[in-house]
């Protein structure tokens, strides 16, 4: 017999729940955020992220690469992984989406104290980072996800009871 219920082909029934995927969203603080740079080719870097109403929520200076890309193609995609967290390695999500560059005041004063507090449980640590990050130069990026592919390794070795030993 070979099929889905005897190999690894078929893995759309090792996606993450619903709560498992908010619990990896929450307590992870990074992600690879991935777009296509001006040649056309995929680029990924890893980036610190808020996650709030369903959003991404990340910053960078304007000069880096990835904000001229976004406001020439807004595509991209983030992918969240458990490694380090109790969750563990075998648990992903990715998510493709919009990106809109946000540069504004009101934007800038609730996301910076927000995303301090989220990376910088001290509030001390908090403060100063806020500070470090509200420069003339920096913008923030919504990501708004319309897509998401999640794997659950444990589902998988689940499905397998004869590859555990």
């Amino acid at each position: 017999m070979s099929g889905a219920e005897d190999s690894y082909e078929d893995l759309t029934e090792c996606g993450l729940s619903a709560e498992l995927e908010q619990e990896l969203v929450h307590t992870q603080r990074n992600c690879v955020f991935m777009w296509v740079n001006s040649k056309n080719e995929p680029f990924g870097v890893v980036m610190s992220y808020l996650p709030k109403d369903g959003k991404f929520w990340l910053t960078a200076a304007e000069r880096r690469k990835r904000i001229p890309a976004l406001r020439r193609n807004p595509r991209a995609s983030i992918c969240v992984w458990g490694a380090g967290s109790d969750l563990g390695s075998g648990r992903t999500i990715t998510y493709k989406g919009n990106c809109v560059i946000r540069d504004d005041r009101e934007t800038k004063d609730w996301f910076y104290p927000e995303f301090a507090r989220y990376l910088r449980s001290d509030p001390d640590q908090a403060e100063v980072f806020q500070k470090f990050l509200d420069s003339p130069e920096r913008v923030i990026i919504e990501f708004v996800p319309d897509y998401k592919l999640s794997f659950d390794g444990e589902l998988m070795w689940a499905r397998s009871p004869g590859a555990v030993g």
